[in-house]
């Protein structure tokens, strides 16, 4: 399918939460759902930047449905209370698009003390997946869109140093947290087919794009490299599609994986994509599932 987001109706009466929507792909991502009249719950950990994004896109889309609902995916608690925020004002959730992550940091720790990438990236929308479920389960054809990314394909699920106890490389735990958040949704999806579920799990990659996600990568090589960068990398709002046609794409089916379709997959029209074949891997899945159980101390029931 050559999708086109011109060329999709109306969405009126979905809700969407997007975590992560005030800057970057999430701005775009927000953008292309409200111009399809969807009400959007921005999920945002810096209230007053998401604010200011809420004003600029009511200034292109003034009957826009926007909220703010401040969540920052570093804290549990902060979690709980989002979700207790939400589900006290709406009764249904029809898109959970689940973009918010952070790329290569220095070596820090979550408020919950986890590694702060595997924490934010994919326990953070796991516990956050978990418990909007129930509202989830109960709209009508609903879709869970996970971001990934194409560092899954250098990721490996280290059982041994999921939090970097043992050593911290940047680029490695960022390659096993967006390997982790594919395999997440790999397993999310069989499980709803097993439970008989009409809930749809997605995953989604934005390819390479130059947004915020690199204000961790060394200023000077950073600009050394973007005009040599430009021909591999497409602007968020082109980075965006794929997560686009994840959420709103007739053709979509759970367990779909959607990128761009271009060179190495970095760039160009999104489409549906393959993973790597370790990211099919059912048995880490299901492992890395049971652990992430563990470490949000609750049960993740579908």
């Amino acid at each position: 399918m050559d999708f086109q987001l011109k060329d999709v109706a109306s969405q009126k009466g979905k809700v969407a939460i997007v975590t992560g929507a005030n800057i970057g792909l999430g701005y775009e991502t927000t953008l292309g759902l409200v111009s399809k009249d969807v009400q959007v719950v921005m999920a945002c950990r810096n209230f007053d930047k998401a604010h200011k994004a809420k004003s600029k896109i009511l200034e292109q889309y003034p009957e826009a449905q926007l909220e703010v609902i401040q969540l920052d995916l570093g804290s549990f608690q902060s979690i709980r209370a989002f979700v207790k925020n939400f589900s006290a004002k709406y009764d249904r959730l029809d898109l959970l698009i689940e973009n918010a992550g952070i790329m290569m940091p220095p070596f820090m720790k979550t408020e919950d003390g986890f590694e702060s990438q595997f924490g934010v990236n994919h326990l953070g929308h796991f516990l956050l997946t978990n418990l909007l479920y129930p509202t989830i389960q109960k709209t009508s054809q609903a879709r869970i869109i996970t971001l990934s990314s194409i560092a899954h394909r250098n990721g490996r699920i280290d059982f041994e140093n999921l939090n970097a106890e043992v050593k911290y490389s940047k680029m490695g735990a960022y390659g096993q947290s967006k390997l982790a958040c594919l395999m997440f949704a790999l397993e999310l999806d069989r499980r709803l087919k097993k439970s008989g579920s009409q809930t749809i799990a997605v995953s989604a990659h934005p390819g390479a794009s130059n947004t915020n996600l690199g204000q961790h990568l060394n200023k000077t090589l950073y600009r050394l490299l973007l005009p040599l960068m430009s021909f591999f990398i497409h602007d968020p709002k082109e980075a965006a599609l794929p997560t686009l046609y994840a959420a709103l794409g007739t053709d979509i089916q759970s367990g779909d994986y959607v990128g761009p379709t271009g060179f190495n997959e970095m760039k160009g029209k999104p489409g549906k994509v393959k993973a790597l074949p370790h990211a099919y891997d059912a048995d880490v899945a299901k492992r890395l599932w049971e652990v992430s159980e563990e470490f949000i101390g609750q049960k993740f029931e579908v």
